[in-house]
């Protein structure tokens, strides 16, 4: 991981306009801690969704002891705030014997908040499917996956999608909690430039800026995605 004061430049110039020039030199750094967000974010993204969909038809259609320990699960970390949530996996684990790195002590951390939001949304969508539908796809012969597959799935989706899109924003958003274990992403590279040129608005706002152009573009893609299962009525 390459540091700010590595960056070319740093000690060719001084003054405020130079201060502005070390904002330029930054920019590759800036691109890394962008490449940790987005990495972050994505590995998070693609772990709570697997595990929140297998947990959330669980907690729906599983033996009862088995959903009652998905539905503990599920209101325990959601009852838990994120920023306490990551310290106890980064300060836990090695207290266990389970020697983690900050990186994956905060995917990890993300990963379990992001689960159990997935799993009321899929909760909230697949329940909300009439009984009658599995009952119907039951009578002509689909197996139980080929049940979720062509008929609920489908018509939860619509429901499905709003709720974790904006839970697909939250977590990028909440992303930047990773640079209090010290990973550098978006946000505490912004704060390591900040700390050399002591001009924090314009390089808020660039963070501001590329933060809403990412969850932007996330909300025109599921308003996209909504049209394209807004066919299936209720």
């Amino acid at each position: 991981m390459p540091s700010f004061s590595d960056c070319a430049g740093w000690n060719a110039v001084s003054g405020w306009s130079a201060r502005m020039s070390q904002i330029l030199y930054a920019i590759p750094f800036l691109f890394h801690g962008l490449y940790i967000t987005l990495l972050v974010s994505g590995i998070v993204i693609c772990l709570s969704l697997v595990s929140g969909l297998l947990l959330g038809v669980t907690l729906i259609y599983g033996p009862k002891p088995v959903a009652l320990l998905v539905r503990l699960f599920s209101d325990c970390i959601r009852g838990i705030p994120i920023l306490v949530l990551i310290f106890i996996v980064y300060y836990g684990l090695p207290q266990l014997g389970l020697d983690i790195n900050a990186f994956w002590a905060a995917v990890l951390a993300l990963t379990l908040f992001k689960t159990a939001q997935v799993i009321e949304y899929v909760r909230g969508a697949v329940g909300s499917i009439p009984k009658g539908q599995m009952e119907a796809g039951m009578s002509i012969g689909l197996t139980f996956p080929d049940r979720l597959r062509y008929v609920i799935f489908p018509q939860a989706m619509r429901r499905f999608l709003p709720p974790w899109i904006n839970g697909v924003t939250d977590a990028i958003k909440g992303s930047a909690l990773v640079s209090l274990l010290g990973v550098v992403d978006l946000m505490q590279a912004i704060n390591e430039v900040i700390g050399r040129t002591y001009e924090p608005l314009p390089l808020y706002i660039l963070g501001a800026l590329i933060y809403f152009s990412i969850n932007y573009s996330l909300s025109s893609f599921s308003r996209t995605l909504e049209r394209r299962y807004s066919y299936i009525r209720d």
